[in-house]
């Protein structure tokens, strides 16, 4: 089937890695799309390279004041034409075949919503490979975001996320939050309590820049980790016993490590085990001791960000009482009681 798809992608201050992403769109082997670029607020404008583009893709560029990405990816919606908005991040390359493979997966399997995973370019540099490790290892994440097949339902995030114009209308849109991250998670679950399928195209990955500092990927993470909490106070039927995995692991390391000081360096040997198998799987896989090293170092980030986010949640709603996850109601999607 030939449908028309609309990329939706909300910048804000990158337009040198935006150019990275309209140059690989502008080589996808399947033609029938259009771009729609939301200007969220930034300094650095991205109007001038929407322009040099023009005449090698159909798109659009409309400017905002500073909102946040649920209200950019909304406004992209009200102009866009397609049978299916694909989300995808600022930072992100797609290879050529991407939507050539999303458009044979839909026809072979019809899904409301999809997802795809993303991995890191040979031409990252050694932290962004570092970070894409920790994000998508089996030792870090168990595997879920780096394409792993699930046995329950999938839940796309917005760094590579593609719904139906039906699906979509009939939620609303993202939440009208200016919370982030966590605003495409709930999209998901209210698309699937709607009764939409989801699925996951393993081949449709991304190549995701992410953040490109260990203190700009810390704060993301302790995001991540908050937020999942606020999501699971919300909507307590999507908590798994996995999201307490970082949590426990910090603990777990924190105690290990006093206990060595005290009792003798045995304690220890498990997170020391742990570091040596992600040094060489890291090693192996990027073909780099470096990156190997720096892996080390962001997969514990990861974890201790992602632990620590949900505990600092977990502590200001369940025992200080308040109320931090209101943001996520109902009322925050236009047109809902």
């Amino acid at each position: 089937m030939d449908r028309f798809y609309s990329f939706i992608v909300p910048v804000f201050n990158r337009p040198g890695e935006l150019a990275e992403l309209l140059e690989s769109l502008a080589k996808q082997t399947y033609s029938n799309f259009e771009v729609i670029i939301i200007e969220d607020g930034s300094n650095l404008r991205s109007d001038g390279l929407v322009k040099k583009f023009s005449d090698q893709l159909s798109i659009q560029y409309a400017d905002l004041p500073r909102s946040g990405p649920s209200i950019a990816r909304n406004a992209g919606t009200a102009i866009a034409k397609g049978d299916f908005f694909v989300f995808v991040d600022s930072d992100c390359i797609l290879p050529a075949d991407y939507l050539n493979l999303v458009n044979r997966f839909l026809d072979i399997q019809p899904l409301d919503f999809f997802g795809g995973p993303d991995r890191a370019s040979e031409s990252f540099n050694l932290n962004q490979k570092a970070i894409s490790y920790a994000m998508t290892s089996f030792l870090t994440t168990g595997g879920i975001r780096g394409g792993k097949k699930k046995v329950d339902r999938f839940y796309p995030r917005s760094f590579n996320m593609g719904i139906s114009k039906k699906a979509f209308s009939a939620v609303g849109g993202f939440p009208v939050t200016k919370m982030h991250p966590g605003e495409d998670m709930v999209l998901s679950i209210e698309l699937i309590s709607k009764g939409f399928a989801s699925g996951l195209i393993p081949e449709a990955y991304v190549f995701h820049k992410r953040r490109t500092t260990f203190s700009r990927f810390f704060k993301q993470v302790f995001g991540f980790g908050y937020t999942r909490f606020v999501i699971s106070k919300v909507y307590p039927e999507t908590f798994k016993l996995f999201f307490l995995a970082p949590t426990l692991f910090l603990a777990g390391s924190m105690a290990m490590i006093c206990m060595s000081l005290l009792l003798g360096f045995v304690f220890i040997l498990p997170l020391g085990l742990w570091v040596i198998l992600v040094l060489l799987d890291a090693t192996f896989r990027n073909r780099s001791a470096v990156t190997g090293s720096l892996a080390v170092i962001a997969s514990l980030i990861q974890l201790y960000g992602y632990g620590s986010g949900f505990v600092s949640a977990w502590w200001q709603i369940t025992v200080l009482r308040r109320d931090r996850y209101s943001v996520f109601s109902r009322g925050f999607y236009p047109d809902r009681p």
